[in-house]
């Protein structure tokens, strides 16, 4: 019924509004669903066949050439209706995107879910930061090791504005890109100019035995200046976080034996499995207490007025400590952390260092980029381009299962999963031809480009004390190369005042080598080196059927390459094991995308159909052993995935009230699993069934008052349908630990300025405290207050 009413809410909403839902104040500044910048600071915006040319302080790097969905949010509109924390807020209201931000500075599990790709597939996204290459394609998701975007590398104060192009549809860029493309385009000053920031975060939280309030602090600095040639950029970020637990041990009530053994004890909470299995939680884990630092410096020196050269360091470190609580006690009122248990009469499978794991870790990243690149907008232009992500300390520990609390907090046996020497470079070729720059009739975009990524995991057992020796016996190890190169071409053509077609062709020849599993110190599997070329079509068509309505189409062939880690990356810890395949085939998709879109002045609309084939889908489907009390999961390619759907988006400004900025959108999608030669449990169980993390309904509205100068408030609202986190969708129950919840979430956020140095804020998020979870719990009802000074 909820589902129904809201689609109709919005429905009635969509003539008030934007077809990319960029805020209009911000339409002066950044490209919407059909933009391209000129790059020309004098320039004027001028309409022609569904492009608008806008001037911008610095131009996105996505190709706003290609008539296709884009949306984008500024600087300014992240500051008046964002409670932003981390850089992947800003993408909260975007239509069809969701981030699984689990708390405040969670780097290995915000995954960035689009149209057709859940919270499970890291690598079916590409984000940028000016350019510059943050998504993390050495695995795909959170399986075995972890794959998110680098969100840590761009900080909220440091943005200027961020861009989305849904949809593979442009030949500059790989495979990995077929649900959406994020560029974050940082700020880069044109005198000098300081900023400040200091933010704090509250959330009471209540969860079976769980019963406290989490933390977090940040502080922020940015300087800049320009002086002739020379423009240069600091910033520097420090996070201190307490995230709320994000898993809890558990015992099947079935699988109890009516029994007076096992020490008996109180506390355990009685809840049902996401299978709707009665089953005991014993405690909580992974609570982590994380330290974050991040330091950019960037450079720029303009060689003359057409040829820039830029360079960008960024630095991330990491700290973080992952702790368990146990809601058990003895009949003496003590914790209960290891040994046979007994809950009301029936005995359960001892406890151990795996049900109330510590982790301790240190990491630190980093990024370098360079670029040199002429921008004439003559006839021809050319940029050249490389980057650079480093592993330089990943040091994860975790205790031994036979190592079990009180006694884990002060060392033991253990295990070290180091991952320094693990990362990727990329280098890009681009040149720009317009035979007749004066018209822009034809406009030839090509280059080359190449992608090589290194993994490089070692484990090892510590007997004596895992939180601060090193070396050790051998437990595994994994590594390997892939490495891509890609040719590509895209003409841009007017076919006629109202017309414009762009078609493109991307050829990637894709290698996999130096791979190697190492089980144990007397057990190791080679892999031999794999290669292939594949070519991916693209296309697109608008016409400006009226001066305010476009009608656009889209279609373009996407081949996402198999993963460093997906192939080669078998791990196993105390609680969760990975199942490699070096055998993977690519997933070839083909995205098609229809759209209609209607700028009335104060208001703008775009209606959106989609749809979606893939073959060979690369999957990683975890399964809970409940007898090794341990997460399994195994990789594997799915023979057929089809998914369509529709997307409206919708905003206006100063329609109903003035002051008064409405967006919002609302998407349908039928996703299903067509045809699966493997399985979960059974052959044929998954043909037929939803895919996971897909939800059938997903909404967002968010209105923003600006009473005046200085005062503003917004108020947003979240919505998503029901979904599922296994292939064979035997999680009915969503509420609850491993399940994936529908929820409606609200927020709230209050700006005042007191002049043009100095602003606070007061902000809600989940105003009205859902609990909701996917696989981990979500953050409750949080508040947020930020002091901020800009000259």
């Amino acid at each position: 019924m909820f589902q129904r009413h809201l689609a109709a809410a919005i429905t009635l909403a969509w003539p008030l509004a934007s077809p990319a839902q960029v805020p209009p104040s911000a339409s002066a500044a950044a490209p919407d669903s059909n933009t391209s910048n000129t790059h020309d600071a004098d320039s004027a915006p001028t309409k022609e066949v569904g492009v608008v040319s806008i001037s911008a302080s610095r131009p996105t790097s996505l190709p706003t050439q290609i008539p296709t969905t884009m949306h984008s949010i500024t600087r300014d509109d992240i500051a008046d209706s964002v409670n932003a924390t981390d850089s992947e807020d800003a993408l909260k209201y975007f239509p069809s995107l969701l981030v699984r931000k689990r708390y405040i500075g969670d780097y290995n599990h915000a995954i960035l879910s689009s149209r057709a790709s859940g919270t499970g597939n890291s690598a079916r996204s590409a984000v940028y930061a000016d350019g510059i290459l943050l998504s993390n394609y050495l695995g795909n998701g959170v399986s075995g090791l972890s794959f998110p975007p680098r969100w840590g590398l761009v900080t909220p104060e440091e943005i200027e504005r961020v861009d989305v192009m849904y949809g593979p549809f442009s030949a500059s860029y790989p495979g990995n890109a077929v649900g959406a493309v994020v560029d974050y385009v940082t700020r880069m000053p044109k005198a000098f100019e300081a900023h400040a920031k200091v933010g704090y975060v509250s959330q009471p939280f209540d969860l079976y035995g769980t019963h406290t309030t989490y933390r977090a602090w940040q502080s922020s600095a940015s300087l800049g200046s320009r002086e002739g040639g020379w423009s240069w950029w600091l910033n520097v970020n420090h996070t201190d976080s307490q995230g709320q637990p994000l898993t809890f041990p558990t015992r099947l009530v079935s699988s109890g034996v009516a029994s007076n053994s096992g020490t008996a004890v109180t506390g355990a909470a009685l809840d049902a499995s996401s299978s709707q299995q009665p089953w005991y939680v014993l405690g909580s884990a992974a609570q982590y207490n994380t330290q974050q630092d991040h330091l950019k410096v960037k450079l720029a020196y303009d060689v003359n007025a057409t040829l820039r050269a830029s360079y960008v360091l960024g630095l991330w470190q990491n700290e973080s400590q992952g702790n368990s609580v146990s809601y058990l006690r003895n009949a003496a009122g003590q914790p209960v952390t290891s040994g046979a248990i007994n809950i009301n009469g029936r005995s359960f499978a001892a406890l151990t260092g795996g049900d109330f794991p510590v982790t301790r870790e240190k990491l630190l990243h980093a990024m370098h980029g360079v670029s040199l690149k002429q921008n004439t907008r003559g006839e021809f232009d050319w940029e050249i381009a490389a980057s650079l992500y480093d592993y330089v300390r990943d040091d994860k520990r975790q205790n031994d299962s036979s190592n079990v609390q009180p006694a884990a907090l002060m060392g033991g046996a253990g295990t070290l999963a180091d991952g320094s020497g693990t990362g990727w470079h990329n280098v890009a070729l681009k040149g720009t031809w317009r035979p007749d720059p004066t018209h822009n009739t034809h406009v030839l975009d090509f280059g080359y480009q190449l992608d090589n990524y290194q993994l490089r995991y070692k484990t090892t057992q510590l007997t004596d004390n895992y939180l601060q020796d090193s070396g050790g016996s051998l437990v595994s190890k994994v590594s390997g190369r892939t490495s891509m190169h890609s040719l590509y071409a895209q003409d841009t053509w007017k076919l006629a005042p109202r017309w414009k077609t762009v078609l493109g062709l991307r050829a990637e020849q894709w290698e996999a080598s130096d791979g190697r599993t190492d089980f144990s110190a007397s057990s190791a599997l080679g892999h031999p080196t794999r290669r292939g070329v594949w070519y991916s079509p693209k296309g697109a068509l608008s016409w400006q059927w009226l001066d305010d309505t476009v009608l656009k189409a889209s279609v373009g062939r996407a081949v996402r390459m198999p993963t460093v880690g997906e192939l080669y990356g078998a791990t196993s810890t105390a609680n969760s094991q990975f199942i490699n395949d070096p055998n993977l085939r690519p997933e070839r998709s083909r995205t098609t995308e229809l759209s209609a879109e209607k700028d009335m002045g104060q208001a703008r609309a775009r209606l959106t159909w989609f749809t979606e084939q893939t073959h060979d889908a690369l999957y990683s489907q975890t399964v809970y052993d409940a007898t090794a009390n341990r997460n399994i999961s195994r990789v594997q390619n799915i023979d057929h995935i089809a998914t369509s759907g529709l997307e409206m988006a919708a905003s206006s400004e100063d329609l109903l009230l003035k002051g008064l900025q409405l967006q919002g959108s609302v998407t349908c999608t039928d996703s299903k699993i067509k045809s699966n030669q493997g399985f979960v449990n059974t052959p044929g169980d998954t043909d037929g069934r939803w895919q996971p993390n897909i939800p059938r309904w997903r909404a967002t509205v968010a209105g923003t008052y600006r009473v005046n100068d200085r005062w503003s408030g917004t108020l947003g609202v979240r919505y998503s349908g029901r979904q599922y986190r296994t292939l064979n969708n035997v999680d009915v129950n969503g509420q609850t630990y491993q399940g994936v919840s529908q929820f409606v979430t609200a927020d709230l956020r209050i700006r005042h300025r007191f002049d043009k140095q100095w602003s606070a804020a007061f902000g809600i998020d989940n105003l009205n405290n859902k609990k909701y979870w996917n696989f981990h719990p979500y953050p409750q009802r949080s508040y947020t207050a930020e002091l901020s000074f800009d000259l």
